[in-house]
């Protein structure tokens, strides 16, 4: 090549001067020729060359299921088993020839129930059509542990009811339900808060026949979430959520009584003055107001 004169200029150039132009490492020119003599070759595995093909492997994988005194162990131990018997070897590999020789242990397949992709269509568009109702859990200082219960409008965001308890029973979950239904409908009797849902996951208080009961007899339809569909009850959590970046990760409580009363004085400023984008940025009251006037005194 640095022989070769350039059919422009009859000039012959480098191998330097003309890999540069061609943006090349001259380890790459040459290279080129002795692979042109030479025949091409396979691309081989990278990577330390194992001792055991996988036909041999996959035997003593059967032969340590086999002998293992336990029933279903997974390709983790499998694998910690055969390093025990001196055969080194890795994980991904243990687990992929378990795969192909169906030696994994047989696992539930989850259930489905209802539809998993969330439609977007948990808001209503007047109050008092379906409430959402969770629980989270907080410390305090001489009572431990404490659950806190909420419920809250899916129309105006609005706290219907907040509560605290050292015992998360249900009675105790009923709480804030009691409190929207006292406060919104003005008793607490049989079917006077007809027509109205309630949104709840699948937890014990929740779906226990006295929690299921007490709706029932206050004329509200039970409206569980769809299981493992956190988003069907997302109206809650994001009001948790807020409850939890506004007070509880905020404030140290002493006792459960100390935390009820906090919670009492929060839920009203929170509906109050708490500004919702979605209704233009009123707050939760100002949309219920304005949803629901108050019919004017004869």
């Amino acid at each position: 090549m640095s022989h070769t004169p350039s059919p422009s200029t009859h000039r012959p150039y480098g191998v330097v001067r003309v890999c540069q132009e061609w943006g090349l490492s001259r380890s790459s020119f040459y290279v080129q020729p002795g692979r042109r003599g030479s025949p091409p070759h396979e691309p081989a595995k990278r990577g330390p060359k194992t001792l055991y093909t996988d036909t041999v492997l996959t035997e003593h994988i059967r032969q340590v299921l086999a002998t293992s005194p336990f029933l279903g162990e997974g390709h983790r131990k499998v694998w910690a088993r055969l390093r025990a018997r001196g055969i080194r070897t890795s994980k991904p590999r243990v687990l992929r020839l378990m795969r192909q020789a169906d030696l994994l242990a047989p696992s539930r397949v989850p259930r489905v129930v209802g539809p998993r992709v969330h439609d977007g269509t948990i808001t209503t568009e007047c109050p008092n059509q379906m409430w959402g109702t969770d629980a989270t859990s907080t410390v305090t200082l001489h009572d431990g542990a404490v659950t806190v219960f909420i419920g809250v409008d899916h129309c105006t965001l609005e706290g219907i009811g907040i509560h605290a308890a050292k015992r998360a029973t249900r009675f105790e979950a009923l709480e804030p339900i009691r409190q929207g239904v006292r406060q919104q409908f003005g008793a607490v009797s049989a079917g006077i808060a007809a027509g109205l849902q309630v949104r709840h996951d699948h937890g014990s208080q929740y779906m226990s026949d006295e929690f299921q009961a007490e709706l029932r007899f206050l004329g509200i339809t039970s409206s569980p979430a769809f299981v493992r569909a956190p988003e069907g009850n997302g109206v809650a959590e994001r009001f948790i959520r807020t409850l939890k970046e506004q007070l509880l990760w905020m404030r140290t409580f002493q006792t459960v009584e100390e935390l009820r009363l906090a919670l009492q004085d929060w839920l009203r400023l929170y509906n109050e003055q708490w500004l919702v984008e979605r209704h233009g940025f009123r707050s939760p009251a100002q949309v219920r107001r304005d949803l629901l006037p108050r019919p004017e005194a004869a």
